[in-house]
């Protein structure tokens, strides 16, 4: 199956916490970062997914935030470094590709956010996911 969702990063489960409804299913980079997506119980069980799954975690551009730092006193626990590698600016929106260990991120941004954060190519990022906007699929 192919899909639109550009952001497709490999890791490997390194735990599950379920309950009734959700899952908080942590999940190892290949690059070594650590991030946690929020599903539901069944999908848990229908994927088999349990620590040591092989997974590639899915983003929508649209959901990824950049910021210049890492970010405190905010419930965005997914905070990924990286480092901008291509920046493609339309008149409203634009396209910011951002290379972190074991793999990239494409955020979509507006034209403002870009100038105003000053998002070139080699600027250090951090990329802010929250948990529930990340969508996991077996491999």
């Amino acid at each position: 199956m192919s899909l639109s969702i550009r952001n497709q990063i490999a890791g490997t489960v390194t735990s599950v916490a379920t309950g009734e409804a959700m899952a908080a299913v942590k999940v190892r980079l290949e690059g070594g970062q650590d991030i946690t997506a929020a599903i539901t119980a069944d999908a848990v069980k229908d994927l088999g997914i349990a620590a040591g799954s092989s997974v590639k975690a899915l983003v929508k551009a649209t959901e990824v935030a950049l910021a210049t730092g890492p970010v405190d006193g905010i419930s965005i626990r997914n905070q990924i470094n990286g480092t901008v590698v291509d920046v493609a600016v339309g008149p409203a929106m634009a396209s910011v590709k951002v290379d972190v260990d074991g793999g990239a991120l494409t955020a979509a941004v507006t034209a403002d956010a870009v100038e105003a954060l000053g998002l070139t190519s080699g600027a250090p990022v951090v990329a802010l996911i929250k948990s529930t906007e990340i969508s996991l699929a077996t491999v």
